[in-house]
């Protein structure tokens, strides 16, 4: 039987896969449609806090596959503000 850290981190690293392959969909297509992008910012906050949160409860697989998807989604929104805020320099008059 699994633990329930067991079954947490499980679902933490399926989900930093998935946020992975946005990643890699992102840098191919450089298109963000029909996603309200700002939920990510909740879901990155929320993740950094679980970073702090899952040690406390001592459970390190938690931890490992929070670690996981929260790069993940971190670095989807770096690419996606990135290239964002160049769009709207080349805006500029």
């Amino acid at each position: 039987m699994m633990t329930p850290d067991q079954i947490n981190g499980a679902f933490e690293f399926v989900g930093g896969i998935c946020n992975w392959l946005n990643v890699r969909r992102y840098l191919q297509h450089r298109k963000v449609q029909g996603i309200f992008w700002p939920t990510s910012i909740f879901y990155a906050t929320w993740g950094i806090w679980n970073l702090f949160y899952y040690p406390a409860l001592h459970q390190p697989l938690s931890f490992v596959g929070g670690l996981f998807l929260t790069s993940a989604t971190l670095t989807w929104l770096a690419l996606v503000i990135g290239d964002l805020c160049k769009y709207h320099l080349r805006q500029e008059p």
